[in-house]
């Protein structure tokens, strides 16, 4: 049996091992390829397992590569793989859930914080001189923000957007949730379910963790914004397309919004022309809230349990239209 991981550098840069995956067949990975299904096409060749991460499984490839038995996503959001054209053709599609929920909600805060104090650039700065040429005891060059008592906004409730609020709560703050699934239950005295118009017009922040469907795609635009507090804060560690970026950008021009914090934009790697680039009061990561080594490696692990598990005809973690 044939296995190809197309794109595994970003799983696995080199302080992972493959061995999982080469003791269930014939493995040939490759860090990275073009993503045009030609290229896709001709690296997949004859092999029956793909393993992807970003890397798009369209209906074409699918068609091109017989082959095909199993497509594993080195990811949760699996919007890379035509799983309709997967179904239709009795291709097992599977995810790994879970395997990052602690990193990302510990990475929203460590962008929150950055907002609120800014330590990188003062310690920039007293590594600078600034300090000592100002003569003053202690320093600061952004206003502070202390983050008890504030109102934290959630969309999306999930497994990321519970683990967030356990933390907000632990900073002394109040939560707000959203979710579209009624049966989402949650029993703490400082998390309160609400209307996505009462999240917006009653959250010192707002934090996304909503997959990307056509119904939450530009969730995050002219109108919400509008509803939403004078200076409020808007953090994305979920799909770059949640947020209409030109939007944010005249937010954040405006004082709308008073900061964003964005690990992940609309076309990744970002291009050149992507208006955030130029939004003042913004933080953007290269989409690494995931990327922990003991987040990968938990991922690992679960994408060759996936596998095993497709092998011996019991598949787990499948993905369904």
């Amino acid at each position: 049996m044939k296995i190809v991981v197309l794109d595994g550098y970003t799983e696995n840069p080199g302080d992972l091992s493959w061995e999982g995956f080469e003791k269930l067949g014939n493995l040939v990975v490759y860090d990275r390829i073009p993503t045009d299904a030609t290229s896709v096409i001709k690296h997949i060749g004859d092999a029956n397992i793909v393993i992807t991460n970003k890397t798009p499984i369209s209906r074409e490839v699918m068609n091109a590569c017989p082959g095909i038995r199993y497509i594993g996503v080195l990811a949760t959001g699996y919007n890379v793989v035509d799983i309709a054209a997967a179904q239709e053709k009795g291709i097992i599609v599977t995810n790994v859930p879970e395997y990052g929920t602690q990193a990302v909600a510990q990475f929203v805060f460590a962008l929150l914080l950055e907002i609120c104090h800014h330590a990188a650039h003062h310690s920039n700065a007293v590594k600078n001189g600034e300090w000592k040429r100002r003569g003053d005891f202690c320093f600061w060059d952004y206003p502070l923000i202390e983050l008890a008592g504030k109102t934290m906004g959630i969309i999306g409730f999930g497994r990321i957007g519970q683990a967030v609020a356990k933390l907000a709560i632990a900073f002394g703050m109040k939560v707000l949730a959203y979710d579209t699934k009624q049966d989402v239950i949650h029993n703490h005295e400082n998390i309160q379910f609400v209307s996505l118009d009462d999240l917006y017009k009653n959250s010192d922040i707002i934090s996304l963790h909503c997959p990307l469907f056509p119904s939450t795609q530009g969730i995050i635009n002219k109108k919400s914004i509008a509803k939403m507090k004078d200076g409020v804060i808007i953090v994305n560690t979920s799909r770059g397309l949640l947020i209409v970026e030109e939007d944010l950008k005249d937010a954040l021009i405006s004082g709308k919004v008073s900061y964003a914090a964005v690990d992940v934009v609309s076309k990744e790697p970002i291009e050149e022309e992507n208006p955030l680039l130029s939004a003042p009061n913004i933080i953007i990561t290269p989409h690494i809230a995931w990327a922990p080594k003991e987040s990968r490696k938990r991922l690992m692990d679960m994408a060759v349990a996936n596998l095993e598990a497709f092998i011996n005809n019991s598949p787990i973690n499948v993905v369904k239209v």
